[in-house]
């Protein structure tokens, strides 16, 4: 993805690439866009791209939802579930 080799030829000398420089570099990126340059990115993106991004978005965010859905259960009752 361009935008992706454009941030790292920016900040590879300048950042150790840990997951806290990646945050910082994300949310500066989604901070400084609107809805229009947001889409922009992704028209630019080949197939591939799109679908590794959709399922990143996936994964991610059924990560979280079944995180808190555990979390909810585990205080209301104990869970039916073996892990």
């Amino acid at each position: 993805m361009r935008l992706v080799d454009e941030l790292f030829e920016i900040y590879q000398n300048r950042l150790t690439g840990d997951d806290e420089d990646i945050d910082i570099i994300a949310y500066a990126v989604l901070e400084e866009s609107d809805r229009n340059d947001l889409m922009k990115i992704v028209e630019d993106m080949n197939d591939e791209e799109i679908q590794y991004f959709i399922s990143l978005y996936l994964i991610e965010s059924l990560k979280n939802k079944f995180a808190s859905h555990t979390t909810d259960l585990t205080h209301r009752t104990k869970s039916k579930f073996l892990h």
